[in-house]
């Protein structure tokens, strides 16, 4: 496997991340990556924008805006590849909510059947889980499906709503 240059042409950063050319023009476009220019006017970028891409696709995997991305990004220093306490810190950040994010995706495949099933998402008619619609006192939408930190209630015992 040969070296890469220090400096990377578009096309050459589009191979090696596999994300197609006008996406690395579109990520620059939004400010969430940054080129030089040659002397013709070309592109290139510096190596470890490699890393700052997989990072970008990961993000995006787990369902993190573009726009959550970028701050996170803009905390990175210039001038230097990010080292592994860079990286660490902004994972740290994003904890929370990934937590949060697995919390729902479990609570939807474990009451995915029943609310299915059920059909009204918490709606007057339904007589499985929320009969007499005592669950409009938490508000739109499912409760059993939304997250504990966005007023998820668990399927076994029901808390009583805030008022």
């Amino acid at each position: 496997m040969s070296q890469l240059p220090a400096r990377l042409t578009i096309g050459q950063v589009a191979e090696r991340s596999g994300l197609p050319r006008s996406t690395l023009r579109f990520y620059e476009e939004r400010g969430i990556i940054h080129s030089e220019r040659n002397s013709g006017n070309q592109r290139r970028y510096p190596r470890h924008i490699l890393r700052r891409l997989a990072f970008i696709t990961a993000a995006q995997r787990i369902g993190l805006t573009l726009t959550q991305i970028r701050a996170a990004l803009d905390t990175l220093p210039d001038g230097r590849t990010p080292r592994v306490e860079d990286w660490r810190r902004l994972s740290t950040r994003w904890h929370a909510e990934l937590e949060a994010r697995i919390d729902a995706l479990q609570r939807l495949r474990d009451n995915l059947t029943d609310c299915i099933g059920c059909g009204c998402l918490s709606l007057k008619t339904c007589t499985m889980m929320n009969a007499d619609d005592e669950l409009s006192a938490y508000g739109p939408g499912a409760p059993f499906l939304k997250p504990v930190q966005d007023g998820g209630l668990s399927t076994e015992e029901p808390a009583e709503p805030e008022e």
